[in-house]
């Protein structure tokens, strides 16, 4: 079981950035092990995902809506996923989870094998 606590979440501007982080905690070498990645929670919509990254770092995946503005990372040596966000927009304010997942990444976005989810953090972007 992976413990996964997010923060840098925050108000920012249109157009403006922000990078959230998730460190990973529990036994072992946690993030290394698992697949990591984002999804989000706009208030009165359904949980969507954002990103995902494999184990090794070497392959990603994003939403159609955030390809080119977001950026997915991960350091395996620190246990921590980040999520660079540039270009923000107003609709792109909504609770962000960072989520430790078994299944392949292609599977992430369905939420399949998603092993363990953060308390998630809040990000508001102002017109």
């Amino acid at each position: 079981q992976v413990s996964l606590v997010e923060s840098g979440g925050g108000l920012v501007q249109t157009g403006g950035s922000l990078r959230l982080s998730c460190v990973a905690s529990g036994s072992g070498r946690t993030s290394s092990t698992y697949n990591m990645g984002w999804f989000r929670q706009a208030q009165g919509k359904e949980r969507e995902f954002v990103a995902g990254i494999s184990w090794s770092g070497g392959l990603s995946r994003y939403a159609d809506s955030v390809k080119g503005r977001f950026t997915i990372s991960k350091d395996n040596a620190k246990n921590t996923v980040y999520l660079q966000m540039n270009s923000l927009k107003p609709e792109d304010t909504a609770v962000y989870y960072c989520i430790a997942a078994k299944a392949p990444l292609s599977s992430i976005s369905t939420m399949s094998g998603i092993q363990s989810w953060g308390q998630g953090t809040q990000v508001t972007v102002s017109s």
